[in-house]
């Protein structure tokens, strides 16, 4: 009888390109296969943040490899990695830093993947050549300069007898010369390429750690730039771009022109909204350390909600003082078999902007928001329509400031305050945080609630008043509003910026604004 079993299926392995260290720049099929991953493995230059894609079931694989031998793997042992996960029926992603295709070692994977019967394709990345030359304000081609380029490595295969590089014909040879993995030899570098005829003032300029928070760019020629680099102790991974187009940096630079860039802020929010706040500082170029201090969970009795909800048409007003109360109000509403029709003979009225645009996500319009978006300015709002008599539901915080309540209820109001979450600390990472803070590297912390500056705190846990000073006195310190900033001066700490208006946004454009103060002072 025939064979008719039936061969167990092989997995694919994509090769892709995770560019130069800015997340934003992997291209969308990169962003595709990581997100349907289920083995990845990843290099050291892979930006981290990109793992966020991946399935929380995924295999994740660290493949890392610095200078100096300090490997997580030789490359045969990754080659056989991507061929075991494979032949187990997986569909792998190898995340590589740049592009596969240069000076990624991606061929060499790839021959094994063929020598095994292994499918594969390459997703291509934007190559740190490229990424280090745009972000440090160089193009590497210019009419006025150059039409030619060259890509070399500066760290040949060490086991080769002869060098592949023709460096009397480079010197030469080409306008720009982009140099990957040359700052270990870059004394030997430079001295090849004035030996063969390259003139000891053509400029040079060095990229560290392209198109990250980290970089770094410093300037010199052929003949200065092993002096500039060591006393700015530049360090790998860094780029080398020799030619004439190095002169245009000092007009073409932006990336390291914008105001936060080099500021390290931590930022002290809920996880699920502490995105919104980094992708705004970081447009400005700011390092952002995430530090969850508040985790969300729905309250154990929920019963005054539940009353409450039975009864919602003889209630004037439902007040809304954050986003997690809106998230919480509507899961309990449609856990009890309701929807927002419940609430068409209430008027709602929402503490500020990023409220109402959360509770318009479930169809409901606010009718009121008041012009200060704190919960004084609700109350004095309210008060102004005349609630005397009336009946409010005030769905929050287990834990929350009694200051609208009182406003209300002495304005003659009846107010039920129905606890709909909590925030309860997250625990872990206390060293972590004492340690960025003890290096000196921090700049400022942001707190968008009373609850962040407490939770922080007890997530430092200073062991007193002296340890506190010592840890937060030389960073700065930046309050959504004035009961967070209240709160922080309660612990003896300074509040150095506070916007106007108590939004996200302006919180932002306060911050941007300080750090242009400080700056255009120091110039002065």
């Amino acid at each position: 009888m025939p064979d008719t079993t039936v061969p167990s299926t092989l997995g694919k392995v994509y090769l892709v390109g995770a560019g130069p260290g800015d997340p934003g720049l992997i291209t969308l099929r990169g962003k595709y296969l990581l997100e349907h991953a289920e083995v990845v493995v990843y290099d050291y230059l892979a930006n981290p943040k990109l793992l966020s894609y991946v399935p929380k079931n995924a295999k994740l694989i660290y493949a890392g490899k610095k200078g100096g031998g300090l490997h997580a793997f030789t490359q045969e042992g990754i080659n056989q990695l991507l061929v075991d996960h494979a032949k187990d029926g997986n569909m792998v992603v190898r995340l590589k830093g740049g592009d596969p295709f240069i000076f990624g070692r991606g061929a060499e994977e790839i021959e094994e993947l063929v020598k095994e019967g292994i499918d594969f394709e390459v997703v291509p990345g934007v190559t740190s050549a490229t990424a280090a030359a745009t972000y440090a304000g160089i193009p590497i081609t210019h009419r006025e300069y150059t039409a030619s380029v060259a890509f070399v490595t500066g760290h040949e295969d060490p086991t080769k007898k002869f060098s592949n590089i023709s460096w009397e014909k480079l010197a030469t040879g080409a306008g720009t010369i982009v140099i990957y993995m040359g700052i270990k030899t870059l004394p030997s570098i430079t001295k090849k390429l004035i030996d063969f005829g390259r003139s000891p003032d053509t400029p040079v300029a060095v990229v560290r750690w392209a198109s990250t928070p980290q970089q770094r760019s410093v300037v010199g020629t052929l003949e200065t730039i092993c002096d500039v680099v060591a006393k700015a102790d530049i360090k790998p991974p860094a780029l080398i771009i020799v030619g004439e187009v190095v002169k245009l940096r000092s007009t073409i630079d932006w990336f390291e022109k914008r105001p936060l860039f080099g500021r390290r802020i931590v930022v002290t929010r809920t996880r699920e909204q502490a995105s919104d706040l980094v992708a705004k500082l970081e447009e400005y170029g700011a390092e952002c350390l995430e530090y969850t201090t508040i985790h969300i969970e729905p309250v154990e009795d929920y019963r005054v909600l539940d009353q409450a909800l039975a009864e919602i048409d003889g209630y004037a007003w439902l007040l809304f003082t954050s986003i997690n109360a809106v998230t919480y109000f509507f899961k309990r509403l449609y856990s009890l078999g309701f929807d927002s029709r419940r609430l068409a003979a209430t008027k709602i009225a929402v503490v500020g902007r990023a409220t109402a645009e959360e509770l318009l996500k479930y169809g409901v319009r606010a009718d009121l928001i008041p012009e200060k978006f704190t919960g004084e300015g609700l109350a004095e709002a309210l008060v102004k329509t005349e609630v005397k008599g009336s009946r409010i539901l005030l769905p929050r915080a287990l834990k929350a400031s009694e200051i609208l309540p009182e406003v209300l209820s002495d304005a003659g109001a009846e107010v039920t305050i129905a606890p709909t979450y909590q925030n309860i600390p997250p625990m872990g990472r206390k060293e972590e945080l004492r340690d960025q803070l003890e290096s000196g590297t921090v700049d400022l912390i942001t707190f968008t609630s009373s609850s962040t500056v407490t939770n922080f705190l007890t997530m430092l846990d200073a062991a007193d008043d002296q340890d506190l000073h010592r840890l937060l006195d030389t960073v700065s310190i930046a309050a959504i509003g004035p009961i967070t900033a209240d709160t922080v001066r309660e612990h003896g700490l300074q509040v150095d910026m506070q916007p106007q208006r108590f939004t996200i946004d302006d919180m932002v454009q306060a911050i941007v604004a300080f750090y242009r103060n400080k700056a255009a002072q120091a110039e002065k």
